[in-house]
């Protein structure tokens, strides 16, 4: 955010900060976001000529959330900010710095959860094999697709894997998901043969010193980055035409999609992609639920 603001407010979220990223451990991007939604809390706290987090209260908090929202915010944003806030007043107060928790009684505006987009089987088989795997960066873009696919990682996950984080044997990648929680996903034939080929043949031709041991490379050597693989899923699916242009999440929602609709149990769902909770993982049973119906009512003579 643009504006600065004051001392006080300053000097208690970067202790806030310290907290975040020494105590709870969490990842750059999650610190980035908390801080993001409380700089704009604190500009809009010290227009209401509150200089001290000490004394926010209710009203207030309720006040900067009503103007994101005439701003244009999304429902999901103004819950993640609500939360944001909660989790900061309840620390001020664990730490002493405020007497009250001007947070305990802020209300979450209910995100209104949207079904997630998946492509079908056919889809995903036309868009794989549309990729001219026949150089170094086309074996790359292959077995990024296909372990995407396979095992619903997060892009975050994929970018941050090593080489030793594959079990080639086993046909398993370990990733680090959130919170810094390790998993160990399955991956199957197709996703193992172009993992072989890129890390036989592509890999090595663009590895420099600057690789290390990063499983997927850029093309210029150091570690593939988010932004770049977001590139490739979209650049690989706009070459097949008919194809909804998703991005690497929207591959991780098509591989639980297409799991449950397999016959997986909930549970393992969760377990592959890493959910907190079960709730989070069940809004795939409404997609399959949701195709089932359009299938019945193409198919069915009396739908």
């Amino acid at each position: 955010m643009s504006e600065d603001i004051g001392e006080r407010w300053s000097a208690v979220l970067g202790e806030y900060e310290h907290h975040l990223r020494r105590e709870r451990d969490l990842s750059e991007h999650s610190v980035r976001a908390y801080l993001t939604d409380l700089r704009s809390l604190a500009v809009h706290a010290e227009r209401l000529t509150i200089a001290d987090p000490a004394g926010l209260d209710l009203r207030a908090l309720r006040s900067w959330l009503a103007s994101l929202k005439t701003r244009g915010a999304a429902r999901t944003t103004l819950a993640r900010r609500s939360t944001a806030v909660r989790v900061f007043t309840a620390w001020l107060v664990r730490t002493g710095r405020a007497e009250q928790d001007a947070g305990a009684l802020l209300a979450s505006p209910k995100a209104h959860r949207e079904l997630p987009v998946a492509l079908s089987q056919q889809d995903i088989r036309e868009v794989i094999d549309a990729v001219p795997a026949d150089d170094p960066v086309g074996w790359r873009d292959l077995a990024i697709l296909e372990v995407l696919y396979a095992t619903g990682v997060r892009v975050g996950e994929l970018t941050g894997a090593d080489l030793d984080d594959v079990d080639r044997e086993r046909r398993v990648l370990r990733v680090l998901g959130k919170g810094r929680k390790e998993r160990t996903v399955p991956y199957g034939v197709p996703a193992a043969e172009a993992l072989e080929r890129w890390l036989s043949q592509g890999r090595p031709a663009l590895v420099t010193a600057a690789s290390g041991p990063a499983l997927f490379l850029g093309a210029r050597g150091g570690r593939i980055d988010p932004r770049t693989v977001r590139q490739v899923v979209h650049r690989r699916l706009n070459a097949v035409e008919g194809v909804p242009d998703l991005g690497p999440h929207g591959l991780r929602h098509t591989a639980a999609t297409h799991l449950l609709e397999g016959g997986a149990d909930l549970r393992s769902v969760q377990e592959i992609l890493g959910h907190a909770s079960l709730g989070t993982t069940q809004i795939y049973t409404h997609v399959t639920n949701e195709r089932l119906r359009a299938a019945y009512r193409q198919s069915h003579p009396r739908a």
